[in-house]
């Protein structure tokens, strides 16, 4: 007798939908498209020799992987500080008076509920009125986010910006790095237009990281590589070029993020395309920067591209995005972008853990402080702080921070007649400095001094990315977006504006 179990068939009476979609693209309009790009790359450069030393007791494989130097933040940069550095090169290049969007890529966002855009949005001073969001889930949040403001039509920024915290002896400590990027998008007269595109959406995975913890967990290279990059990804470019009506022998800068060494080479043999046009990965410059690295490596592909050129832009990740792009007559002048250059190497790999919170140093009585934030202030002068906003008499001229109702200058006193002026663009220089070793701070010592800028407002500031030995009465500086402070008993880390020294040979 047989059990009670029951066998079940069912026919479905619709086919399968193909899971590569072809995006349909209309005639592309020739004054929309790329109107500038901006990349920011943090100052350090953690030496990956020091690091692989480090673990030669127990993981020395790793030896294999200790070339050069990788991006490294600092203690006061994140992601959306990193993301505003990228955002601001970006408009300088171009800037749209009606953005109507923002959207901040990253797997490294630092809020999980706060929109971390709305924060970029201040201290970019872009109108609050635009449509701002996040967005994440993989390393495709920045080339899919690029791929639909190219189709939505509308002025937008984007930027893909990453600091992920890789675990110790891992591979991913030596071949991930930091930085952002950022892409204008308008109407106007680009740089480059879009020609065609094609996405897939797979659930392979090749790493992962659960929520709310750092490290990845990483999948075996050669399945990655044979079945991951071989397979998903050739389809995908064959339907992007079919929709651009654009042969792959005729691709003159193939851009491709991939971690696997010469990955790159074998994908493009494999689709036809000339093994010259194969752009470079940039892991000797600063590693893979994850999210940020397709728009990163555009940016550079772009200050070196000439008019008329094909750029297919290829980012794999739980299935993969293919754009087709074509240079135009306008181009980005300078060759090789400032960001590539510069930088100082690190080869303290203790300063590495403690600046990704990955050690517990003793700070004495001095760090003993409760750094809780007032939300209604921070509300209330927002534009002062993240906006780096002072004010500018209408009457006199006369520019002090921050602003007050009563003019500063004692010839002038008028009353309410202050109008916004943003500090973060205008020159300064060094008028007063003091270096102090007693008082707390993640990266001793504490660097502060009064701030002269070109219209005599003079503001008392901290100084970062520099050495002691940098300052100096007169010195020229520039302004950075970075954490003031975080306070890790309820998870909140405040942002502002610091100074950081100029430097002659355009180093980070």
């Amino acid at each position: 007798m047989q059990s009670g179990r029951t066998a079940v068939m069912c026919a479905f009476p619709f086919p399968l939908l193909e899971r590569t979609k072809v995006l349909p693209m209309s005639t592309p309009k020739e004054n929309f498209g790329i109107l500038g790009v901006g990349a920011y790359l943090p100052r350090l450069r953690l030496d990956r020799a020091t690091v692989a030393a480090n673990h030669k007791w127990m993981a020395p494989g790793l030896k294999g992987l200790a070339k050069g130097t990788r991006t490294m933040a600092n203690w006061d940069e994140d992601a959306l500080t990193m993301a505003v550095e990228a955002g601001r090169a970006a408009l300088t290049q171009a800037r749209p008076g009606d953005i109507a969007a923002l959207t901040v890529a990253s797997t490294t966002l630092p809020f999980d509920d706060r929109l971390n855009a709305s924060v970029v949005c201040s201290a970019l001073a872009l109108s609050h009125q635009i449509n701002a969001m996040d967005a994440s889930g993989g390393m495709r949040a920045g080339s899919s986010a690029l791929l639909r403001a190219l189709q939505a039509g509308q002025s937008a920024v984007v930027i893909g910006t990453e600091r992920r915290i890789p675990t110790p002896a891992s591979t991913t400590e030596l071949s991930y790095g930091d930085g952002a990027a950022a892409v204008v998008v308008g109407s106007g007269e680009p740089v480059a237009v879009l020609r065609g595109a094609a996405s897939a959406a797979e659930d392979f995975i090749d790493h992962f990281r659960e929520a709310g913890h750092d490290g990845d967990y990483g999948w075996e290279e050669r399945w990655v590589r044979e079945e991951g990059y071989g397979k998903i990804i050739p389809p995908v470019v064959k339907r992007a070029l079919e929709a651009a009506g654009v042969k792959a022998e005729e691709i003159d800068h193939f851009v491709m993020p991939a971690p696997l060494q010469k990955v790159n080479q074998v994908v493009a043999k494999k689709l036809g395309i000339r093994p010259e046009a194969v752009a470079d990965a940039l892991f000797e410059v600063c590693g893979d920067t994850g999210v940020a690295h397709p728009l990163l490596m555009l940016a550079k592909t772009l200050a070196v591209a000439g008019p008329g050129q094909t750029i297919l832009l290829v980012q794999f990740g739980g299935g993969c995005d293919a754009l087709v792009l074509q240079t135009t007559a306008k181009q980005i002048a300078g060759g090789d972008p400032a960001w590539l250059g510069g930088g100082r190497t690190e080869t303290n790999y203790l300063k590495y853990l403690s600046f990704t919170g990955q050690i517990d140093l003793e700070w004495g009585m001095r760090a003993e402080m409760d750094n809780k934030t007032a939300l209604s202030a921070a509300w209330r002068s927002e534009a002062m702080v993240q906006g780096f906003v002072a004010g500018r008499c209408s009457k006199c001229g006369t520019v002090h921070y921050p602003s007050s109702r009563i003019c500063v200058n004692p010839a002038c006193g008028a009353t309410d007649t202050q109008q916004p002026h943003r500090l973060t663009d205008e020159p300064a220089k060094i008028r007063s400095y003091t270096c102090d070793w007693l008082s707390y701070k993640q990266c001793p010592p504490f660097m502060f001094g009064h701030v002269e800028f070109e219209t005599q407002a003079r503001v008392l500031m901290e100084f970062t990315d520099c050495d002691p030995g940098e300052l100096a009465v007169g010195n020229p500086l520039a302004m950075t977006f970075r954490i003031k402070e975080v306070d890790p008993l309820r998870g909140f880390r405040r942002y502002c504006w610091k100074a950081k020294a100029l430097r002659q040979n355009g180093g980070a």
